[in-house]
C-alpha cells in the first residue's frame, strides 16, 4: 500500500516556519544527479525524523501539551485559500479526517481511524480509485463519515466554480465523478485521466484534510463555516475554546473518538510573535516551537534546562515572492533583473550563521538539494550579476535618474512586505535593501503584525515583494501546483506560464520517478523564467521541544500521530 514520495509546498510560513510538494515516485538517499550538501555540518536527510519516538505504553497518561504558533487565524478551513497558512494547519491536524500517514521516508499507508482500504485501478486508460471508509467513524456532530462528504469535497475543491475559494483543486480537477460504492460508506472516483499522486487527496502530509458536506457543500458555507469557528471535526481531539483575546486555541481529548485514546488530555496553541517563543520556552510557558533558522532561539533551546533541540532536513525553503501584478513588476525580465540583483550567498550566510547548517542557496523550486535529481536549471538567473541586472533595467525602459531608476516620470520604488517579529526576514529585507538600490531600485519596507501579514497582505496580494517561507510535504509535482500555475490557489506571485502547468501536470501523471523528476526539473526551468518565486536556502527544521516530550518535534516528511503523542512517565 505503502508508495514513496518527495516534497511538496502547500504551507506559507510567515515566521521562523510559514506556509505553501513531494512525489510519490521519489528516491529520497544521495546518488546520482544528487547534488551533496557540504559535510562541514550535514543537513540531515529528507528522511530524517527526530522526534524522541516512545512507544504509547512508556508514556504516562495526561498533561498539557503547549505548543507556540506565529498566527491566531480568522479561517480555520484549510481547504480554503485563506486557510493555507502553517499555524491554521497545525491547529486542525488533530481535528480534521486525513486517509493517509506519511513516514520518515514519505512512504504512504492508510490511516485505519478513517480508511479501510484506498485502491487505485487503470483500465483502458481510464483510472478509477475506490475509498472505503472506516463506518465507525463520525463527525463531531454525530453524523457518519460516508461517501457523500467525499463527494461534496470534490465538488468544492475541482475549480469548475470559482466561487468556492480553494487552496488547490490539484488531481480533483480531474475527476470527473464521484458514485456511492456497495454502499454508504464507499465512494468510487473516476479519473478523466490518470494521476498517480492520487494519495496526496484527503492526506495530512499534503494538508488536504476532509471536511462535512454539511459545511463546505455551497460556496457560502464553504468559504465561511469555518470563519472565526471551528464547527466541525472528526480527530482525536476536539475544540475546547478558541479565545482571540488571549490568543489560544485549546483542545481537548475526544470521549467520542474511537480509535486510540489520546494520550494528552489537552493541547493549547499559543499565537505569539515568533522572536519571543524561545524566551517563552526557556520560561516554561510553552513546550514545543518551531524555531527553524533564528540563531537566537537555537542558542535559548541548548541552554534551557530539561530542553532538547529537535532537528530534520525538510523540503521546506525561504524565498522572496514578486507579485507580477503590482505595476513595476508585470515585464519579466524586471523580475529577473531584481533575482540578479540580489546576492542570495550574502543572505544564506547571514541567516544561518551559528546554526551548525549549511550555508548553500537552493536553486530549484521544487526540489531542495539532498534529493534525487536535484539540479539548477535557472538559466544563470540564480547567479549574483548585478552588472546583467543594470541591463535588464536599463533595456525594460527604467532609466538611473539620480539614485533611483525612473520610467515615465514614475520612480521604481517597490513594497517589501515582512511579518513582524521574524528575524530572518528583518535581515533578508535589510540585505535585499541594500543590494537593489546598488542598482537602482528603492525598496521601502512594510513590517505587518503578525496575525494580518497573510490575512491582509499575501493573501490579498497587497505587496511587491513578500518574505516568507515555503514548507515542504511529500509530493512535489501536486503539492506543488496551488503555488506555482497559473491562477493556482496559494500562487501569490500570480506569475505563470502554460509551460509550467504543463509540465506538472506531466510529473504528476507520470507512472516512473524517471519521468517525474525530468518533468519537475522542466517546469523549474520555466519558474526561473516567469520570476516570481526567488529561492534562498533550503529551511532547516529546528524545534525546541521539552526533553521527556515523546513522538513529536522535527517531523520530516512524517505525520504526527496526534493520539500517540505524550510524555514520557
Amino acid at each position: 500500500m505503502g508508495r514513496r514520495l518527495t516534497p511538496h509546498r502547500t504551507a506559507l510560513l510567515a515566521g521562523l516556519t510559514v506556509v505553501p510538494l513531494s512525489l510519490t515516485l521519489c528516491s529520497c538517499g544521495t546518488g546520482t544527479g544528487a547534488r551533496a550538501l557540504p559535510t562541514a555540518a550535514e543537513a540531515p536527510k529528507l528522511t530524517t525524523v527526530d522526534t524522541n519516538p516512545h512507544d504509547r505504553s512508556r508514556l504516562r497518561r495526561g498533561g498539557t501539551l503547549n505548543v507556540a504558533i506565529a498566527q491566531f487565524s480568522s479561517q480555520w478551513s484549510p481547504i480554503q485559500t485563506d486557510g493555507g497558512e502553517s499555524s491554521t494547519i497545525s491547529v486542525t491536524k488533530p481535528l480534521l479526517p486525513t486517509f493517509f500517514r506519511s513516514d520518515a521516508a514519505g512512504t504512504q499507508t492508510v490511516n485505519p481511524a478513517y480508511l479501510q482500504d484506498a485502491r487505485s485501478e487503470l483500465k483502458d486508460g481510464r483510472q478509477t480509485v475506490t475509498w472505503t471508509l472506516n463506518p465507525k467513524a463520525v463527525w463531531s456532530d454525530g453524523t457518519p463519515i460516508t461517501w457523500r462528504d467525499i463527494e461534496a469535497n470534490w465538488r468544492a475543491l475541482n475549480g469548475k466554480d470559482p466561487a468556492y475559494r480553494a487552496s488547490s483543486s490539484t488531481g480533483f480537477e480531474l475527476v470527473s465523478a464521484v458514485e456511492r460504492g456497495k454502499d454508504d460508506f464507499q465512494a468510487v472516483m473516476t479519473f478523466e485521466r490518470p494521476f498517480s499522486e492520487w494519495q496526496s487527496m484527503f492526506n495530512g502530509a499534503a494538508n488536504a484534510p476532509l471536511l462535512p458536506a454539511s459545511r463546505i457543500a455551497t460556496p457560502e458555507l464553504f468559504n465561511t463555516s469555518y470563519l472565526n469557528a471551528i464547527p466541525v471535526t472528526a480527530g482525536p481531539f476536539k475544540v475546547e475554546r478558541l479565545d482571540r483575546a488571549t490568543q489560544t486555541v485549546t483542545l481537548v481529548a475526544d470521549p467520542a473518538w474511537w480509535g486510540d485514546q489520546p494520550l494528552l488530555d489537552r493541547i493549547v496553541f499559543r499565537a505569539m510573535v515568533p522572536n519571543t517563543m524561545a524566551a517563552a520556552f526557556a520560561k516554561g510557558e510553552v513546550d514545543l516551537f518551531n524555531n527553524g533558522p533564528d540563531v537566537a532561539g537555537y542558542q535559548i533551546i541548548k541552554s534551557t534546562k530539561g530542553a532538547a533541540v529537535r532537528r530534520a532536513g525538510g523540503p521546506d525553503f525561504r524565498q522572496f515572492t514578486l507579485n507580477s501584478r503590482s505595476p513595476a513588476l508585470t515585464d519579466p525580465a524586471v523580475r529577473q533583473a531584481l533575482f540578479q540583483a540580489i546576492n542570495r550567498d550574502a543572505i544564506t550566510r547571514s541567516d544561518l550563521n551559528g546554526l551548525d547548517w549549511p550555508t548553500v542557496t537552493l536553486n530549484n523550486h521544487l526540489l531542495v538539494a539532498n534529493q534525487n535529481a536535484y539540479r539548477d536549471n535557472s538559466l544563470g538567473l540564480s547567479r549574483y550579476d548585478p552588472d546583467d541586472a543594470v541591463r535588464k533595467l536599463e533595456a525594460a525602459g527604467w532609466k538611473l535618474d539620480g539614485d533611483v531608476r525612473k520610467k515615465d516620470g514614475r520612480e521604481l520604488n517597490l513594497r517589501m512586505v515582512i511579518p513582524a517579529g521574524v528575524t530572518q526576514a528583518q535581515n533578508e529585507a535589510s540585505v535585499a535593501t541594500r543590494m537593489l538600490k546598488d542598482v537602482g531600485v528603492k525598496v521601502t519596507t512594510v513590517t505587518a503584525e503578525a496575525n494580518e501579514f497573510f490575512d491582509r497582505y499575501v493573501n490579498r496580494r497587497d505587496f511587491d515583494i513578500a518574505a516568507y517561507s515555503l514548507l515542504g510535504t511529500p509530493f512535489p509535482a501536486s503539492g506543488n501546483r496551488a503555488n506555482f500555475v497559473q491562477n493556482g490557489g496559494t500562487n501569490h506571485s500570480q506569475a505563470g506560464s502554460p509551460a509550467v502547468d504543463t509540465a506538472l501536470d506531466r510529473a504528476a501523471a507520470a507512472t516512473d520517478a524517471a519521468t517525474a523528476f525530468e518533468a519537475i526539473n522542466q517546469a523549474d526551468g520555466e519558474l526561473w523564467k516567469v520570476a516570481g518565486v526567488l529561492p534562498l536556502y533550503q529551511r532547516p527544521q529546528l524545534y525546541g521541544a521539552r526533553a521527556n516530550l515523546a513522538n513529536i518535534g522535527a517531523q520530516g516528511l512524517s505525520d504526527i500521530v496526534w493520539e500517540n503523542v505524550g510524555f514520557e512517565k
